[in-house]
């Protein structure tokens, strides 16, 4: 690099560890005497941390209480005897009563088959949901820190009560994406909406149902001046509902 200028183009590549060595110790000894590069080193290396953050998918707790239940239900056979007119406990012979053990082990073993295959279909079709969200992250997370590395990554933070909320933006990549901490929680059938600000005019761009977490916004910045957070209807709204609770710029 030959002018200084470039070194404040690398605060998001220095926080994700994507600088050479060379770099790095050039981008330290600026640091050192950058308020403003040190403050958005310090936004993208919170941003990082918060999209490390796994999520976990945990077998249903009352799957084991359901099988065993099941499985109670189970009669145990009677002793097996040769001769199925054989004397029984206290000299009493089993006779035709005594057969028809076996027809109800078999029924009762086919009610717990046919339990466990329904739970393992649950079972599967669970997994199987778990892996397309755990798929999603990974893409999300992916596209979060493509957006986070890019050379004129920039941020702006804004906060609404004690919730903060940081845009990320890139003029070359035409992306942007938000991130959000500690806004108020909310009633159900509501939802955090990410708006595209146009000169003045809302344009969707994603939503946020949890008063924390991330996404990358939807469709490009398209000379966008900046974003607004708004609170909607669950699912969205074609057009804001109510003032913006947050607005920050790309400046």
């Amino acid at each position: 690099m030959t002018i200084a200028a470039d070194l404040h183009t690398l605060t998001g590549a220095y926080a994700a560890h994507a600088l050479g060595e060379e770099e790095r110790q050039a981008f330290e000894r600026h640091l050192a005497q950058c308020p403003a590069c040190a403050q958005e080193v310090r936004e993208f290396t919170a941003t990082l941390a918060r999209l490390g953050a796994a999520e976990a998918v945990v077998p249903p707790a009352e799957l084991k209480a359901r099988v065993l239940a099941g499985i109670g239900t189970v009669r145990q056979l009677a002793p097996a005897t040769a001769d199925p007119d054989a004397a029984g406990p206290a000299g009493h012979r089993l006779g035709r009563s005594g057969r028809r053990w076996p027809a109800l082990a078999l029924a009762a073993s086919v009610a717990l088959a046919a339990l466990l295959g329904g739970l393992a279909y649950q079972q599967h079709d669970r997994a199987d949901r778990a892996q397309a969200r755990a798929t999603a992250l990974q893409q999300q997370q992916a596209r979060f820190g493509a957006l986070l590395t890019a050379p004129d990554a920039r941020t702006a933070t804004a906060t609404a009560g004690s919730g903060v909320g940081t845009v990320v933006w890139s003029e070359s990549l035409g992306r942007a994406g938000f991130l959000a901490s500690g806004l108020p929680a909310l009633p159900a059938g509501r939802t955090y909406q990410v708006w595209f600000n146009d000169a003045g005019t809302m344009r969707p761009a994603g939503l946020l149902s949890a008063s924390a977490g991330s996404l990358v916004l939807d469709g490009p910045i398209d000379g966008a001046a900046g974003i607004g957070v708004t609170v909607e209807p669950a699912g969205g709204s074609p057009h804001p509902t109510a003032a913006p609770m947050m607005l920050l710029g790309f400046t």
